[in-house]
């Protein structure tokens, strides 16, 4: 058995970096795990860029990272996890159950994917089951994801449709990219068609509520 310390918790605990934009959602993740005798939150973030340097510090066993951060996504974070401190789990929880989020999720590295709506109990016993070696995934989300297929996208026509999200001229697109505007044109053209949309607003929205973005 573990050592137990004066706190009443294992001399050995599973060492989590919470990653949530809203402090309201942050906090109260925080404080249920905390609850659990063997799980500790060491770090928690509320921007995307700021996981990495923040794993690299605090060396936690789980990341759990919400998706849509500011900086940079959870997926994006995940990936350079996976680069920067190999040793860390990632585990996404996130509102946005969409099937193409999954894919990119499991392409980036992640050991898990869960929607927030479920109860913290099955949280905590996610965690738990990651650090083990499982893979935990929704099980709702995962058939909707073999269902629905791999995104049609390729990397650059996402790339192009990231940047035109704020509404950006094809100008402002070609020089955030260093890509030409007819390159450009021709990647938008191309997102408009594989999403089946009329322009390229329609395009980042269906690309956005499929998870491809």
């Amino acid at each position: 058995m573990n050592e137990m310390p004066r706190d009443g918790r294992p001399a050995t605990c599973i060492r989590v970096l919470l990653a949530e934009d809203q402090g309201m959602m942050r906090g109260a993740l925080a404080l249920l795990l905390g609850m659990e005798d063997d799980i500790e939150v060491v770090a928690q973030v509320a921007r995307g860029d700021a996981i990495v340097e923040e794993a690299l510090l605090h060396r936690p066993d789980v990341a759990l990272l919400d998706i849509e951060l500011p900086g940079a996504s959870g997926l994006d974070a995940a990936a350079e996890l996976r680069e920067q401190a190999p040793g860390c789990r990632v585990l996404i929880l996130t509102t946005f159950g969409r099937p193409g989020y999954l894919r990119r999720a499991m392409e980036a590295g992640a050991a898990g994917f869960l929607v927030k709506d479920g109860p913290v109990e099955d949280l905590a016993a996610a965690i738990r089951r990651v650090l083990t070696g499982e893979t935990v995934v929704d099980p709702a989300l995962a058939a909707a994801a073999l269902s629905a297929g791999p995104s049609p996208l390729t990397a650059r026509e996402r790339d192009v449709l990231k940047a035109s999200v704020d509404g950006a001229t094809v100008a402002d697109i070609a020089g955030r990219l260093h890509l030409s505007e007819s390159t450009v044109r021709n990647y938008l053209s191309s997102a408009i068609g594989k999403t089946s949309t009329r322009n390229r607003a329609e395009a980042v929205r269906e690309a956005r509520q499929q998870g491809w973005l």
